[in-house]
């Protein structure tokens, strides 16, 4: 809910809404990690609540770059604008990398879809500057950046599902499919 609060606020493309959704998504990346953590600890951890956080995820973040498209294509004085194209690009590739990650998760095991870090630093960590984006008018070319970013990534998820798939297919069924 607080995700969605987040892409709301970023609808009207004004400054201090952006400000706003920019700390409810922090909030809401920092509430998603905390329950996921609280489930593991407490050995309350399921497959139906880790795919709901899964689908949660991916409506939050497609919403998120939608809403923040809708409200770059707003602001005035805009003659031709494709930033709701680029939401919705960047949103995509973000739902279709969640999606395939689940999917190396289901066959391969949770130690197959271990994200790589830096000094303790997830990728999807990169979230928490988003205050910092909105707060100097980044906006725009973050959500540039992510319409290019993201479909590259997504396609190299792809490539990892594919050889994923490859790896773990039985031998036999190998043969037969050269």
């Amino acid at each position: 809910m607080v995700g969605l609060a987040a892409a709301a606020a970023f609808i009207p493309g004004r400054y201090g809404w952006s400000n706003v959704a920019a700390l409810l998504m922090v909030l809401s990346n920092f509430l998603d990690h905390t329950d996921g953590e609280l489930a593991r600890i407490s050995g309350k951890g399921s497959r139906f609540g880790h795919l709901y956080d899964l689908g949660s995820d991916a409506v939050v973040t497609i919403a998120v770059f939608v809403a923040i498209g809708v409200g770059i294509e707003d602001r005035p004085g805009k003659i031709l604008d494709f930033s709701t194209l680029d939401g919705a690009v960047a949103g995509g590739a973000v739902a279709l990398i969640f999606y395939l990650r689940m999917r190396i998760e289901e066959m391969a095991g949770k130690s197959a879809t271990r994200q790589g870090s830096l000094a303790g630093f997830e990728t999807e960590d990169a979230l928490y500057l988003l205050p910092l984006i909105t707060l100097f008018h980044g906006l725009e070319a973050m959500l540039v950046a992510a319409s290019i970013i993201a479909p590259l990534y997504a396609v190299w998820t792809v490539v990892e599902y594919r050889r994923a798939v490859r790896r773990l297919r039985p031998l036999g069924s190998r043969e037969v499919a050269q």
